[in-house]
């Protein structure tokens, strides 16, 4: 399997310059699901700018431009340390380190 990401929402200013409705703030999901039905998340959300980018009218967004314009303000190393993050959270699943409880 995969981490998937999603956009769970998309901040906005109403008016900037001459543009309507620009994305500033996008909030992220990422998660994955192993066979077994182990799984592992992370939630976040990161700050955008316009950029060096083409403006999208902001009906005309679509959640795979979201997903690219966070990952790309998160970094690629902080996309992989998220990943990674996951991967470690299935693998406790699946081997546990710990465990609370009481005895009786």
């Amino acid at each position: 399997m995969a981490v998937t990401w999603t956009i769970s929402s998309m901040d906005r200013t109403i008016k900037l310059d001459d543009k309507d409705n620009v994305v500033t703030t996008i909030h992220w999901r990422a998660s994955e699901t192993d066979s077994d039905g182990n799984s592992g998340s992370s939630y976040g959300s990161v700050g955008v700018t316009l950029g060096s980018q083409s403006f999208i009218a902001y009906a005309d967004i679509k959640e795979s431009d979201a997903i690219q314009w966070a990952k790309d303000a998160l970094g690629s190393d902080e996309v992989t340390a998220i990943e990674t993050n996951i991967a470690n959270q299935i693998a406790e699943m699946k081997t546990p380190t710990t465990a609370s409880g009481v005895s009786w």
